[in-house]
């Protein structure tokens, strides 16, 4: 037995003081003293605690303080349950499911019934839970019991994890089915020439020819948007440190984009700009994708306006415009994903991959820039790239 305060001196008096009353009064002393025992025992088991419960008050008053202080730091959000009864959670704990927390219902706090499944059976595991802090939140619950009644809980943040694996299941979907079509294109009117030989009347040849080599170029194209966005993924996070001068850049990666038939086109509105820190290769390609996308989805008779200028934040601005039918708003927020398309048919008829856009949505995150995209319908968008000067007293490469 161990002691838990000061002992109780003013009952015990009372006790005795009351026991002798009744005895002097009543003359009955063995019910005085049976009185007196009574007390003196019920004081007696308030003040005396048992070993189990000093040590559950021991864990509540210092190891739970001292586990509290070494975890509230953690990025991870650490809890500690008592019978399933939250007495310690750290700062990330209550960040994500609230202050309200401490002394609630573990089953409670976590609401789903792979956890609760697990809470109830109190022992090690793991459950994943869905919508924890957010929607589309995936977490892990990771519980270990230290003893019959002490558990530590670990959440584990899965929801990167899960959109990585979503992200690439979806573009090995996307990317099969754009890699099918030309293919079985290709097969189809090989065959068909193999199958009919010399009898195939040579316009008909001609035309068959002419439909595989626009599939393979497609495929070509398409094969080399792939490895290019492959590229740019692998390197998002090196930060350009080659110092760079648009202008000439810029000219120059227009005019090949544009080509010798499509050249006349092109509005060049170039300003000598500060130097940015940039990857001239990717930055090339960057500007051949905007003006490619504004030749193709522009009016024909009408020009593709491509301006470079520094802005008021002191940013390399570089603008493409077109003068073509323009884009829903709906579809704007998404013309960056993989593959996407406004309109599907145009966008094959014209060669295009539905990668463009992707690449350079990457080139300009690694250059620590931004993309804005402006349109009306009817009357043409404007795709401008943001990039952050070379400051004073970044070396030059």
């Amino acid at each position: 037995m161990q002691t838990h305060g000061t002992f109780p001196w003013s009952g015990a008096t009372l006790a005795i003081v009351t026991s002798l009353i009744l005895a002097s009064a009543t003359g009955q002393f063995l019910l005085a003293v049976a009185v007196l025992l009574v007390w003196m025992g019920t004081l007696w088991l308030a003040h005396w605690s048992p070993p189990e419960v000093q040590r559950i008050k021991e864990v509540d008053s210092y190891d739970t303080s001292r586990l509290s202080r070494l975890i509230e730091n953690s990025g991870t959000p650490i809890l500690l349950t008592d019978r399933n009864r939250i007495i310690v959670a750290n700062h990330m704990a209550r960040k994500i499911l609230g202050r309200h927390i401490l002394e609630q219902d573990a089953r409670v706090a976590f609401r789903q019934p792979e956890a609760i499944a697990l809470l109830d059976a109190r022992a090690n595991g793991r459950a994943r839970i869905r919508g924890l802090a957010r929607r589309r939140d995936v977490w892990l619950l990771n519980r270990q019991q230290l003893d019959d009644d002490l558990a530590v809980i670990e959440l584990l943040n899965q929801t990167a994890e899960e959109d990585i694996s979503r992200a690439h299941t979806d573009f090995v979907a996307n990317a099969s089915h754009e890699l099918r079509t030309p293919l079985a294109s290709i097969i189809g009117y090989v065959e068909t020439l193999l199958e009919d030989g010399p009898a195939t009347k040579p316009e008909m040849r001609q035309k068959f020819l002419g439909t595989i080599l626009g599939e393979a170029k497609r495929l070509q194209n398409l094969v080399s948007d792939l490895m290019s966005l492959s590229r740019v993924e692998a390197e998002k996070h090196d930060r350009p440190q080659e110092s760079v001068r648009l202008r000439p850049l810029v000219e120059q990666a227009a005019r090949d984009a544009a080509g010798i038939d499509r050249v006349s086109r092109l509005e060049l509105r170039l300003d000598d700009v500060p130097p940015v820190l940039g990857d001239p290769r990717q930055l090339e390609q960057l500007v051949r994708n905007l003006v490619d996308n504004a030749l193709k989805y522009g009016k024909p008779d009408q020009p593709v306006t491509v301006e470079l200028l520094e802005n008021a934040a002191g940013e390399a601005a570089i603008s493409v415009t077109d003068r073509g039918d323009g884009i829903a708003p709906e579809h704007i927020p998404h013309l960056t994903r993989r593959f996407y398309r406004t309109d599907p048919g145009r966008s094959r008829a014209s060669g295009g991959t539905g990668l463009g856009l992707a690449i350079v949505k990457h080139i300009v995150e690694r250059h620590a820039g931004r993309l804005d995209i402006a349109s009306q319908r009817g009357e043409g968008s404007t795709f401008t790239v943001r990039i952050p000067r070379q400051q004073d007293d970044t070396p030059p490469a």
